[in-house]
């Protein structure tokens, strides 16, 4: 089956008002690769002068909270991100689930509001370099996902992220075989999941992307895309990702 590459971009504690002159240079190159589906996941304070700078280009934010209201201090919902401009979310980052102590059942709920909520939901799983050494990361990685995945609805909104967090910002990437044995792996656990359904959703590469090593990473099977660090802050980084993604679409 043939998936439309996705290319997201992470901007993490990254992005004043300055930065929106970048955010516009990025959508208008990316423009230029409508075979790619492409947009940026900002911080929360710059989504809505985001879309108001460029119009019809996909932001999304960082993370999101299960409930649709109430008193959560700090936290922001999914009707505050729709109605900010956001049409995205990421769910389940390692820095969160490891800094801020989410659970499996955490970020299931949080991927279930995202989806039902309309956002493309991206929810993220990855192993330790502890994990990879001992030889357990594909079972250990299926296993998070599992744990992690939304029950009893519509995933057309849904996209998994495999993030090895022993490559993310370290410039180390797993080697192609080991990237290939892992979305192999996770794809037969979306269709476990939900049958037919699974086939449809994207499994992101994510880990260290960059300009050099883009157009080998989606040379892999059942690499539907990347969520990008780093080199999505600048428009000359991240679009070279883009057009890699585009020869392979």
């Amino acid at each position: 089956m043939v998936r439309r590459k996705l290319v997201v971009g992470n901007w993490k504690m990254h992005g004043v008002s300055e930065d929106i002159g970048e955010i516009e240079a990025i959508a208008a190159a990316a423009a230029r690769y409508p075979a790619v589906d492409s947009g940026l996941c900002l911080p929360a304070t710059l989504i809505d002068r985001a879309a108001r700078a460029a119009p019809g280009f996909p932001f999304g934010g960082q993370d999101v909270h299960f409930a649709r209201r109430g008193a959560h201090t700090g936290c922001i919902s999914a009707a505050m991100l729709v109605d900010a401009g956001a049409t995205m979310v990421i769910v389940g980052h390692s820095e969160r689930r490891e800094a801020q102590h989410e659970t499996d059942a955490d970020v299931r709920a949080k991927a279930e509001a995202g989806v039902t909520a309309g956002l493309l939901t991206i929810l993220c799983i990855g192993e330790s370099l502890l994990v990879r050494e001992s030889g357990d990361a594909v079972p250990t990685v299926g296993a998070q996902l599992d744990a992690s995945l939304p029950r009893d609805m519509d995933v057309a909104g849904l996209a998994i992220a495999y993030e090895p967090i022993w490559a993310i910002g370290t410039g180390k990437t797993p080697t192609i075989d080991d990237i290939g044995e892992m979305h192999a792996a996770l794809r037969q656990r979306l269709r476990s999941a939900y049958g037919d359904a699974g086939e449809t959703i994207r499994i992101l590469y994510g880990g260290s992307v960059k300009p050099g090593n883009a157009n080998e990473i989606f040379s892999v099977m059942d690499v539907d895309g990347a969520l990008v660090g780093g080199a999505s802050l600048k428009a000359a980084d991240f679009v070279p990702i883009v057009e890699a993604a585009a020869l392979k679409a």
